[in-house]
């Protein structure tokens, strides 16, 4: 038995001890208190890489934050690709661009500042590169399992607020766009690309929500707007206990797909970018979301691909899904 799992193996021969406090801390500097913990390990595996703290504090909060794992050589290189393309240097199949609603109607502009997400850049081998990086696929394995396949891929390129609040992204579950389960099988990776803190929104997490449903998601009602396919949980605890995810550049976070989660407002000057992957295993399954809280993001979604490539209800939820997953490791089972 490796050193770590003799520590878990302790640590879970204490769960029952009503008085027991474990302090579990991200490799971030935020540490908390639990007064109750779980009777077993139900959302990561022992790969012998996480630490027991680590896992227990994956368990109870539902995401674990990995200080400086992408070299400042790789996130430079990424920046430089998302430039080109912001230029229209390369044209990549698939890619989604998108602009902040606050913008859209003002004149392009060929740079980066016309543009505040690319979505589905799996046809592209430089930005594609990240999901494939060593050292976060041995990090999603302790969620996922060895067969991984990457099926939702995004940079993100906060803009400045431009006064009407639209660079916030509202509260919710990355489970509601996905039509494919278990959810515990599921993980996304979110790495920092520069300093990111409150002032240039960074990631905001309801800790512990992971544990709960999949809940009920439309667009807010913002008065100044919301962007494409923000849409935000319908009803949720405002006071749970928030914690803002301030990071440094190469941080990565890893979470499930259940937790709450959001960002705010980008109150600086800057742009505030972030290239993120959504893994799951391989051997997960599509499930039909008809009579599900997921229709509204299913109809969404074929309306959108209808459009793009001139089909009609032919295509089906799972359809878009199947086409943009990569497998990045091990075997293609189901997915």
């Amino acid at each position: 038995m490796s050193r770590a799992a003799e520590r878990l193996k302790l640590l879970i021969n204490h769960l029952d001890r009503s008085s027991a406090a474990i302090r579990a801390a991200p490799t971030s500097a935020q540490t908390f208190t639990y007064s109750s913990h779980p009777q077993r390990l139900r959302y990561s595996f022992d790969t012998d890489l996480l630490t027991p703290d680590q896992r227990l504090f994956y368990e109870e909060n539902g995401f674990v934050l990995i200080k400086n794992l992408v070299s400042e050589e790789d996130i430079d290189k990424f920046r430089k690709e998302f430039e080109r393309i912001c230029r229209q240097e390369v044209k990549v199949p698939g890619l989604v661009v998108m602009r902040d609603v606050a913008i859209v109607k003002s004149e392009f502009i060929p740079d980066q500042k016309a543009v505040s997400k690319l979505q589905d850049f799996q046809e592209d081998p430089e930005l594609f590169r990240y999901c494939t990086l060593p050292q976060i696929l041995k990090y999603v394995e302790c969620f996922t399992g060895p067969n991984i396949m990457a099926m939702h891929t995004m940079l993100i390129n906060k803009p400045p607020d431009a006064g009407k609040r639209t660079s916030r992204h509202p509260m919710h579950q990355d489970l509601h766009y996905f039509p494919f389960r278990p959810a515990d099988r599921i993980v996304c990776s979110w790495t920092a690309m520069e300093k990111v803190n409150r002032q240039n929104g960074c990631l905001v997490v309801l800790p512990g929500t992971h544990t709960g449903t999949l809940k009920e998601h439309d667009y807010p009602e913002w008065q100044g707007g919301v962007n494409k396919m923000y849409h935000g949980v319908r009803d949720y605890d405002s006071q749970h206990p928030r914690v803002h995810l301030e990071m440094e550049k190469g941080d990565t976070v890893f979470f499930h797909p259940l937790l709450i989660h959001g960002s705010g407002m980008n109150q600086t000057r800057g742009f505030r970018k972030a290239i993120s992957c959504h893994y799951a295993s391989a051997d997960c399954y599509y499930i039909d979301v008809k009579g599900t809280t997921q229709e509204n993001i299913e109809k969404e979604v074929k309306e959108i691909a209808a459009r793009k490539y001139a089909v009609g209800d032919e295509i089906t939820f799972q359809d878009t899904w199947a086409v943009r997953g990569r497998l990045v490791q091990g075997e293609r089972v189901s997915l």
